[in-house]
């Protein structure tokens, strides 16, 4: 049977390369880190780490990595289970109950990744008799998660608060029964942050919910890092926060549902991916706890994760190139064409500072960039040698 299939298959395997939007994989050798060591598929040897979700540089942070080791002594390796039959420990109803403090929500609940998490929400709380409303950027895992579900589905230009009102006006007049906004909290491959505020007013006005999917943004964004809510001063009303254990949390995997309390006893019942897939790893749910007492004392690196984004901000701008603007973490520098975004990245890699050229599907045709993600374990030495890089491969571009 495959025989018949494998030539086509190759043939779409060589249009994405032919086209420059092939994404090869580069393998390290070390813990992440703001210096990696890459061993295949590149530059062999340290390189300056520029494109991690490791926004506050826990991934290896010792006492997570301790907290991690106590875990497996007190509480194994995996637990073999979904939750609802013999798969809920101790620690997992400490972290749920730890993150609905932390993100001012009345109940969590776990998922395997956040991925899973908008995959279960929209299905489980929205018929065909109800209307889903969904920022045009929002990441592909709510896109997936809304084609789930039976929900009439609206789309609003990115952050458009006039293109917003217009489709909750036409979900009210077709006769919705439920009404439910979705946003990014921070949009992931341009870095910007929905105007929250703005969008809980007009579901108020029509009588609408509010989800948002803060995972690049918890952790680090708000005097608390707790997140975009917290940023515009609105975090109770947001009825549902979906979010990683992935990137500033430590960087391992997970995802949760904070939201309303029977919001969340509603998915415990009904969820698929909860239902059906097993429970997080619970060394990644007790080292979790240990990401959140630090997030108590983390305005200090927060305070670096942003000095070290707005060097690099600067100093790109200062050096002609074209960067998205904000003061988010995510700074896109903006290429346009795939093939030559793939070739700056390989240029800078041969430089010592690993990033990643980003194209269709992942972003619009003819957006292509280099994704940049500063950390707060990023030196100021380390911010001015990417810049250098940068301005160095363009030049070598130009000159080819």
């Amino acid at each position: 049977m495959f025989d018949s299939v494998r030539d086509a298959l190759a043939a779409d395997l060589e249009e994405i390369r032919a086209a420059g939007l092939h994404k090869p994989e580069r393998v390290i050798g070390t813990p992440q880190s703001a210096t990696v060591s890459v061993t295949a598929g590149g530059r062999p040897g340290d390189v300056l780490n520029f494109c991690a979700n490791n926004y506050l540089g826990l991934a290896d942070h010792p006492e997570v990595v301790a907290a991690a080791h106590a875990a497996l002594d007190r509480w194994g390796y995996g637990m073999a289970s979904v939750r609802f039959i013999c798969g809920t420990q101790e620690v997992h109803k400490e972290l749920e109950a730890r993150l609905s403090s932390f993100l001012g929500q009345e109940d969590t609940i776990l998922y395997s990744s956040c991925f899973d998490a908008n995959g279960g929400v929209f299905e489980t709380l929205l018929g065909a008799e109800d209307a889903v409303i969904s920022d045009a950027l929002n990441h592909a895992s709510i896109i997936d998660g809304i084609r789930l579900s039976k929900a009439r589905r609206f789309r609003y230009a990115n952050r458009d608060m006039a293109d917003l009102e217009k489709q909750l006006k036409e979900a009210t007049e077709g006769g919705a029964r439920r009404k439910l906004i979705v946003t990014d909290g921070v949009f992931s491959m341009d870095g910007y942050v929905a105007p929250l505020a703005d969008i809980c007013d007009l579901a108020e006005r029509y009588d609408a919910m509010v989800m948002v999917d803060d995972s690049h943004a918890v952790g680090f964004v708000g005097p608390g890092g707790r997140g975009t809510p917290e940023l515009h001063g609105v975090m109770d009303r947001v009825d549902i926060i979906t979010g990683t254990l992935g990137k500033a949390l430590g960087g391992a995997s997970g995802g949760y549902v904070a939201a309303r309390a029977e919001i969340v006893a509603l998915l415990r019942q009904r969820s698929r991916p909860y239902l059906f897939s097993n429970t997080l790893a619970p060394v990644i749910a007790a080292a979790s706890l240990k990401v959140l007492d630090l997030l108590e004392s983390a305005g200090d690196l927060r305070e670096r994760l942003a000095a070290n984004t707005a060097l690099f901000r600067s100093r790109m701008t200062e050096a002609g190139f074209d960067i998205l603007p904000g003061d988010h973490a995510i700074a896109p520098v903006m290429i346009g064409d795939a093939a030559v975004a793939g070739r700056m990245a390989e240029l800078l890699l041969e430089r010592g500072v690993y990033v990643i050229g980003f194209s269709y599907p992942v972003v619009p045709q003819g957006q292509a960039r280099i994704r940049v993600q500063l950390s707060a374990a990023h030196s100021t030495e380390d911010v001015n040698r990417a810049v250098e890089a940068f301005v160095a491969a363009r030049a070598e571009l130009a000159g080819s």
